[in-house]
């Protein structure tokens, strides 16, 4: 698997991602936003769509120009649960921190998306945008109270999260996954 960073905001490359095998695939053709992918194999030079497997597109804030947001993080159907995600979402954020961003952020709409961000050392703020999509950010936020105990106030943090999708309109393997997960302790983080 190959991972590269194609370029940063505003230069951002179009990727025409096929709307069947990637969600979000329109919200990639948008030139205002940096991008980043994984390739199976090695690197034509081209972005053809068969040998994407996931992007990630990404921004500055529009009010603090020392976060970067991710905006949109896609993998190709028949490639979830892989790993493949995670280890694009490390990239950006490993390249985004040498850049000199003190703070990324994410929107998650779904417990997998959650639990991959934890992975790469995401946290939940407790902060949710309009449309019910829980904020998560890196490096975790360290409230003061946290102090005394942060493995607990983390665990507590990360199951709170999880319980934001329980009161929602589920599929199947969501609730299985969130009852799998029911009283855990959030997972370890891949520094890599």
């Amino acid at each position: 698997m190959e991972y590269e960073l194609l370029d940063w905001p505003p230069d951002g490359p179009k990727l025409r991602l096929d709307y069947e095998r990637f969600s979000y695939a329109g919200k990639f053709v948008m030139t205002n936003t940096g991008k980043a992918v994984a390739r199976e194999g090695e690197s034509d030079g081209e972005d053809e769509d068969g040998e994407i497997v996931a992007a990630v597109a990404f921004n500055e804030d529009r009010t603090d120009a020392d976060t970067l947001w991710l905006r949109y993080v896609t993998v190709a159907r028949d490639r979830r649960g892989e790993g493949v995600g995670p280890d694009l979402c490390r990239l950006v954020r490993n390249r985004a921190l040498e850049r000199g961003y003190d703070r990324l952020r994410i929107a998650v709409n779904n417990p997998f998306a959650y639990e991959a961000l934890y992975r790469c050392g995401f946290a939940y703020t407790g902060e949710t945008t309009g449309i019910a999509e829980l904020v998560l950010e890196y490096p975790r936020p360290d409230p003061i109270d946290e102090v005394e105990a942060p493995d607990r106030h983390a665990a507590e943090r990360y199951r709170t999260g999880l319980e934001e999708f329980r009161e929602r309109d589920l599929s199947a393997e969501e609730e299985a996954f969130l009852e799998s997960h029911r009283g855990s302790e959030p997972p370890a983080v891949d520094e890599t």
